[in-house]
């Protein structure tokens, strides 16, 4: 571990096949933990069954949700101030960054091998984190998110794994115009691997056809045959 970095608690299901050759890491919105997403791994795991599952818990307790975690503050919600939010968002991508560095050395994987699955603020961490690793994980699925400081992004990217965004088009949290928003940002950056899905009557949710068209995205990008 990175040193002043927070160890993440992480929840964990181990492949069907009982053989790791590849990892989802989910990563929970605000006001939730680890254990909110982790279950998303029993459908997906028939479809994948050497994929490790884990979904850590965020570094924070959650002012705006005080049974829940946080990776980092939100002013319009919590009160903090945008300096706050902004070195919460710093200190959170570190130590996730350091999670998943031991992750892959850990379970003896590649990064082509590990898949960032947010939702929400976790969405917004694996958007983030993802291109400001020096070797491109194996994709990014980000549900009902968006791209934190894109102005910055041409700058600051160092790999451009592909991206797969997924929105409900009644999200009353985030708006489903930051999926178009973060496509254009990251096609500006220069990616070429950027897709969405939009999902029909959904609001800030995950829908089975979102996760469907997730599912098929992973299972490509990780190998699955």
């Amino acid at each position: 571990m990175a040193k002043g970095t927070r160890a993440l608690r992480s929840e964990r299901v181990e492949p069907l096949s009982g053989e790791t050759r590849s990892c989802v890491v989910f990563l929970h919105g605000y006001g939730a933990n680890g254990k909110d997403l982790i279950g998303l791994a029993e459908p997906l795991a028939e479809h994948m069954p050497d994929t490790l599952f884990l979904s850590p818990d965020g570094p924070e307790t959650c002012v705006g949700s005080p049974l829940g975690l946080q990776w980092f503050p939100i002013p319009w919600i919590d009160g903090s101030s945008e300096e706050m939010a902004r070195n919460g968002v710093l200190r959170a991508a570190e130590d996730l960054q350091s999670f998943l560095d031991g992750v892959m050395v850990d379970e003896d994987l590649l990064p082509e091998q590990v898949m960032l699955f947010g939702f929400s603020q976790g969405s917004m961490m694996a958007l983030h984190v993802a291109p400001r690793r020096e070797d491109p994980v194996a994709g990014v699925v980000a549900f009902s998110g968006r791209l934190l400081e894109p102005e910055l992004l041409t700058d600051e990217v160092t790999s451009r794994p592909p991206v797969l965004l997924v929105h409900g088009d009644r999200d009353d949290v985030v708006p489903v115009q930051a999926l178009p928003e973060a496509a254009r940002a990251l096609e500006a950056a220069g990616w070429s691997e950027v897709y969405a899905h939009v999902m029909k009557g959904t609001g800030h949710g995950i829908a089975p056809d979102g996760l469907s068209v997730a599912l098929a995205f992973m299972r490509e990008r990780l190998g699955v045959s």
